[in-house]
């Protein structure tokens, strides 16, 4: 894609979603922050990648809603034009718990995060991006699908089906032009992760290959990769972002 295209992060007012738009944002992308609840920590984002020289655009929608999600692409079609690179990446409360104490409740919000807000956001831009025979479609996934991570099977799943979406789509929008890839980070502390005991991220990262955490600027780059021109015949594939913590 060319480096002043149209990048829409979903989840982008802090973490992970922070790191992406900005560094999609030091490229010269043209970066949308979408986000749900905090108007100041997006913000913060808006702030950081204008600071690197990107034109913003600030859009508070929840993407797990059908009418939001129209409205938003509404509004960026008007701003900006259309989206032509898409980062999946909002997510919401990831509660671990043994199965029994499981409900369908649970599975099924993670299920709205990470199977059926890409579904809208793709169904709502893809038709643009047929037109213009382009696209980059990236989504945040986990290591958390090949580690199996006991207590956490509904986010496990979801994860994964992530996975199924990326591979489908891959092959049903190549004829386009259209990639879609999938960046699984492993365990990089973020905001949510505050209050986690140091001797149990200290544990996590002796185990790694490379023996240190990531950071989250590792997967915002690694996203700008796959949003870039030299990713053009990358497509479908899963990239750990993990330090090696793989079978």
């Amino acid at each position: 894609m060319n480096s002043n295209s149209v990048a829409l992060v979903t989840g982008a007012s802090r973490g992970l979603g922070r790191a992406i738009a900005l560094s999609l944002a030091r490229r010269g992308h043209r970066v949308v922050v979408n986000y749900a609840h905090s108007t100041t920590d997006a913000a913060v984002t808006v702030e950081q990648c204008r600071a690197a020289g990107a034109e913003v655009l600030e859009v508070l929608a929840d993407v797990c809603d059908p009418a939001a999600v129209r409205t938003m692409i509404a509004q960026v079609e008007s701003h900006f034009g259309p989206v032509e690179v898409l980062v999946n990446n909002a997510t919401g409360p990831q509660p671990m718990l043994p199965l029994e104490d499981y409900t369908w409740a649970d599975f099924q919000n993670q299920l709205d995060f990470f199977v059926k807000a890409p579904v809208l956001l793709m169904q709502s831009t893809l038709a643009k991006m047929k037109r213009a025979r382009a696209g980059r479609v990236i989504m945040i996934g986990s290591e958390v699908v090949d580690l199996g991570n006991a207590n956490f099977s509904a986010y496990v799943a979801a994860k994964g089906a992530m996975i199924g979406l990326t591979r489908a789509w891959a092959t049903e929008f190549g004829p386009w032009n259209i990639t879609v890839n999938l960046v699984a980070p492993g365990w990089i502390p973020v905001e949510r992760h505050a209050g986690t005991n140091p001797n149990v991220l200290a544990a996590y990262a002796r185990a790694l290959p490379l023996g240190h955490l990531g950071a989250p600027v590792d997967v915002g780059e690694t996203v700008a990769f796959l949003a870039g021109s030299s990713a053009q015949f990358i497509t479908g594939q899963c990239l750990n972002v993990n330090g090696g913590n793989t079978f």
